[in-house]
């Protein structure tokens, strides 16, 4: 079910009135409800997949209570295990089978060796490489003695499946979001009004820039041969914002619907695009994913405590790792490559954490915010193209000016209606968000006047059209 779809529009009125109205009174009804509630939202796509979920509520549920009664450590340890075996085979299985397969075949090809091996025709579970992420982190935080495990198998399964963020994040840690399905929820009208604005922002986001921005992005990637320069430069640019705004749009849409139900979620976005460096951008992007691989893969492998070597060791892997947790394409991670080679010289020269007090960008600091953004950019290649040698090209193709003219974006009436659209959309975006940057804000916050104005142009800028997955679905 899409946040942007008629279902969902009927589905979270619906789900509102019997959560608010009818099992108010009883909190087990209400995890009882959200559980059921959930399991349809996700069954909407594949309700086979349903047993997925399932069998890691149960898996990881039964393991984290055996380890609070077990204090031996090579069985704590082997307990661990089966909640790692399980949770990232079936994330290995279904999403990076063929993956292996294609390039154990082409390794052996480049020896002149012709491997005859079949790949599957595996479906990708929506949101797989969350929720397993999600039950993983409770599982190991138990291991590791820093969380008590829950005795409520209603609301563990609450935790796993919460629909808001089941598909697409954010992340959520158990010691964060379990304990809230414990406490009795009181309608909050502050609260749910602050979340109901967010929905809107995050629709805006999604429906009017990253949904418009989709329509060149996919014209000029698709047939970047054909486009001049100056034309694959506004692509790669468009994607940059047609990628953020999708998925930040989600995680807005998210966190604001689970406030209307009295829930906190993690702020998962915080202004990108006025980092200042690639550090600062990657505590701001995705933040529930980069602070989970630093608390569970950076830190265990000794952060930054080693030698030099050890440390840059460590940077790699977390930015290899995070690149294929994305996807299984040599793209993702020479992405996540590219990312740790421009975050290494700040790592080096001690000056990534220069920017962790204030967001508030002053007039000097506007060319390192556009080196920043460049970069970003360049990076964006690698993750749209459909393979290394699309991406080679395309840059290669976008360093050539013997042509540079935009002729996609202006060849008659119905594109220079879109590009004006796209110009408009992303200038609102950056002028909102500015705004909250130098306000030292956490997220854009809405008047009512401003809701009323960004609705309108939701109304009569946005693509309903045969509404579009949201990007990360694939992830």
């Amino acid at each position: 079910m899409l946040f942007n779809s008629i279902d969902f529009a009927i589905f979270l009125p619906l789900f509102f009135v019997l959560y608010w109205f009818v099992t108010k009174r009883s909190l087990s009804m209400q995890n009882l409800l959200i559980v059921g509630a959930s399991y349809l939202f996700y069954a909407w796509w594949d309700y086979r997949f349903l047993a997925l979920i399932l069998l890691s509520t149960v898996i990881d549920f039964l393991v984290a209570n055996q380890l609070k009664k077990e204090e031996r450590k090579r069985q704590r340890k082997w307990l661990l295990f089966i909640s790692l075996f399980f949770n990232l085979g079936m994330l290995a299985f279904f999403k990076y089978f063929n993956f292996f397969i294609e390039s154990w075949t082409d390794a052996w090809q480049v020896f002149g060796v012709n491997m005859n091996v079949s790949t599957l025709k595996i479906i990708l579970p929506v949101g797989i490489s969350f929720y397993t992420f999600q039950t993983l982190s409770y599982t190991i935080d138990v291991y590791k003695k820093k969380i008590e495990p829950t005795s409520n198998i209603i609301q563990f399964a609450a935790f796993v499946s919460f629909f808001p963020q089941l598909v697409a994040g954010p992340i959520e840690r158990a010691s964060h979001l379990l304990p809230q399905f414990n406490t009795k929820r009181i309608f909050n009208s502050k609260f749910a009004i602050s979340g109901f604005y967010l929905i809107i922002w995050g629709l805006f986001k999604k429906v009017v820039v990253a949904d418009n921005c989709a329509f060149f992005v996919n014209q000029i990637f698709d047939g970047s041969a054909g486009y001049s320069s100056i034309e694959l430069c506004l692509g790669a640019l468009l994607f940059g914002f047609q990628i953020y705004g999708d998925f930040s749009g989600y995680s807005d849409i998210a966190i604001g619907v689970a406030r209307l139900f009295g829930f906190s979620l993690m702020t998962n976005f915080s202004f990108p695009y006025f980092s200042r460096d690639i550090a600062e951008f990657w505590r701001r992007w995705h933040i529930s994913l980069s602070t989970w691989f630093r608390d569970y893969v950076y830190i265990p492998l000794g952060g930054s405590k080693g030698t030099k070597w050890q440390s840059i060791h460590n940077v790699f892997i977390v930015f290899l790792v995070s690149g294929f947790w994305h996807g299984a394409n040599w793209t993702f991670i020479v992405w996540g490559g590219l990312h740790a080679a421009l975050f290494l010289p700040l790592m080096l020269l001690k000056s990534n954490r220069n920017h962790l007090k204030s967001t508030k960008v002053y007039l000097h600091q506007v060319p390192s915010l556009l080196i920043t953004l460049v970069l970003v950019t360049i990076a964006w290649i690698f993750f749209r193209a459909d393979n290394l040698a699309h991406a080679y090209q395309y840059i290669v193709d976008m360093c050539n000016f013997s042509h540079s003219g935009a002729r996609v974006f202006y060849k008659s009436s119905k594109m220079l209606l879109f590009s004006s659209i796209i110009g408009f959309s992303i200038l609102i975006l950056l002028l909102f968000e500015f705004i909250a940057v130098q306000k030292n804000k956490k997220e854009v916050e809405l008047s009512t006047f401003t809701a009323i104005f960004i609705v309108i142009l939701i109304c009569f800028m946005g693509v309903f059209k045969n509404p579009s997955e949201f990007i990360y679905f694939q992830f």
